[in-house]
C-alpha cells in the first residue's frame, strides 16, 4: 500500500481528520500542511489506521483536539469576515465533492 493512501482507516477517523484539516484551513493555514497536520493529528491520538486483533488497542487521548478548540478563536478572529467566509465556502465544495465518492 502507497504511502499517503487513506483506505486503512475508519470513517471516523477520515471525518475527524477533515474536521481538523478545516479546522487549520480557517487558521489560515495552507490546503497541503493543513490536511499534512491532519492525519498527523488522527495517528498521534488513535495510533494511525484500523488494527485488528483483540487487546491491540489502547485508549485514545484527545489532548490535541482539546487544544485546537482553545487555539482556534484567537487565530481565526484576525482575519477578515470575507477570508472566513472563502474558507467555508471551499469547505462545502470539498464536502459535496467528498460526498459523491463516498454514497454510492
Amino acid at each position: 500500500m502507497p504511502r499517503g493512501d487513506k483506505s486503512s482507516y475508519t470513517d471516523k477517523q477520515k471525518r475527524k481528520a477533515e474536521h481538523i484539516e478545516e479546522g487549520y484551513e480557517d487558521r489560515g493555514v495552507s490546503k497541503g500542511e493543513a490536511e499534512r497536520r491532519a492525519w498527523a493529528t488522527v495517528n498521534k491520538e488513535s495510533g494511525g489506521g484500523k488494527k485488528s486483533g483483540s487487546g491491540r488497542g489502547h485508549a485514545e487521548h484527545h489532548a490535541s483536539s482539546k487544544k485546537g478548540g482553545h487555539k482556534g478563536g484567537a487565530a481565526s478572529a484576525h482575519r477578515s469576515k470575507d477570508e472566513r467566509s472563502a474558507s467555508a465556502k471551499k469547505v462545502a465544495a470539498t464536502r459535496k465533492r467528498n460526498d459523491q465518492h463516498a454514497h454510492h
